[in-house]
């Protein structure tokens, strides 16, 4: 198991969210991408807690109905643990190392930068380049809590899947970065925001020349929505989640809870942003491009683009990619801003 390692064969991605499981299939033709079947199912209430697996059952029995939902052919899969589960860290190592003489090295040197016991913990490098005019190399390491791997191994296998890829988040995101929106001139040092609010955690990626700079995780999402129908209308959660998807709902709920909560992300988003501004060189970012099931909330983006000041896109990572005949290419676009870490992931087959 790899946090790093390619993979030649093709491999399923699998997103395993708070609420729900997605899963993309990928093909390659020539240069092209093929999106060949894709699924979402929600989780049972309380089986993922914050990106944390707590049923394991649960959670395997909704991979395997995610699976046949979607007909998907590949039986090995890569999927993803969120950033704040995952340390990682570049440090200098000696240039010329070979594989083993460097694993030696950083088991070695590992516990300074890891504050769990190493028995405790998975632990993955990858080299990132030579510094010029050194004889030094930077390598990434990265290290992450064996208990939430194991975990999603083990959902794995129950679902009858190979796991042979646990990416991060992070990365997966960055990988999609370039299909997600139709065009932006690529310029030095330009700066993409990736703000990905799912169900009940928001995750601020800021890449500069397609390379994650910055992450950021909060506890906000759709489900502060969900609950705020609950309050106003009385409803059950799975009431108020369908309502909230396929309509329904009193004369004044635009006005009194949808145009408040769109408002409310403004914040969430100027807040996370300002956070980022602080912590660096930077004051303004160029690009802004939303995910996850409340980047589809109608008039959210231009909001967002009249009170930042900047061009604000909605996540699709499939605007340049063939789509197979099987799939309803209207439902593969209303679904498109969540999918984008299973397709990161997906595309770990070809890369």
């Amino acid at each position: 198991m790899s946090l790093f390692k390619r993979k030649s064969k093709q491999i399923v991605g699998l997103d395993i969210s708070s609420t729900s499981v997605k899963l993309v299939e990928l093909s390659m033709h020539g240069d092209t991408y093929q999106v060949e079947s894709f699924a979402m199912k929600p989780l049972p209430v309380g089986a993922v807690v914050e990106k944390n697996i707590n049923d394991i059952n649960a959670v395997a029995d909704t991979v395997r109905q995610v699976v046949s939902l979607s007909r998907c052919k590949a039986k090995d899969a890569a999927l993803a643990v969120a950033g704040s589960a995952v340390i990682t860290k570049v440090i200098d190592m000696p240039a010329g190392l070979n594989d083993d003489e460097l694993e030696s090295q950083i088991t070695i040197e590992a516990d300074q930068y890891i504050p769990f016991p190493l028995d405790e913990v998975a632990i993955d490098f990858e080299v990132q380049g030579q510094e010029e005019n050194s004889d030094l190399m930077q390598v990434l390491l990265a290290a992450c809590r064996r208990e939430n791997i194991d975990a999603r191994v083990e959902v794995l296998e129950q679902a009858a899947l190979n796991p042979k890829v646990i990416d991060i988040e992070a990365y997966a995101i960055e990988r999609i970065a370039p299909h997600l929106a139709d065009s932006w001139e690529i310029e030095e040092n330009h700066l993409v925001a990736i703000i990905d609010i799912g169900a009940t955690v928001s995750t601020l990626s800021v890449l500069r020349d397609q390379q994650t700079i910055y992450t950021r995780e909060q506890l906000f999402g759709g489900n502060n929505l969900t609950e705020e129908i609950q309050r106003r209308y009385g409803l059950s959660q799975a009431e108020a989640d369908l309502a909230k998807t396929q309509g329904g709902l009193p004369d004044d709920y635009i006005s009194e809870v949808l145009e408040p909560y769109k408002d409310t992300v403004l914040q969430q988003i100027t807040r996370s942003l300002q956070f980022f501004y602080s912590s660096g060189n930077y004051s303004q970012v160029d690009h802004i491009i939303l995910a996850g099931g409340v980047a589809n909330i109608e008039g959210l983006a231009s909001l967002v683009q009249a009170n930042l000041d900047t061009l604000v896109s909605v996540a699709n990572p499939f605007l340049n990619m063939s789509v197979s005949s099987k799939i309803n290419e209207d439902t593969l676009s209303d679904a498109a801003p969540c999918l984008m870490i299973a397709t990161g992931l997906a595309m770990r087959s070809f890369v």
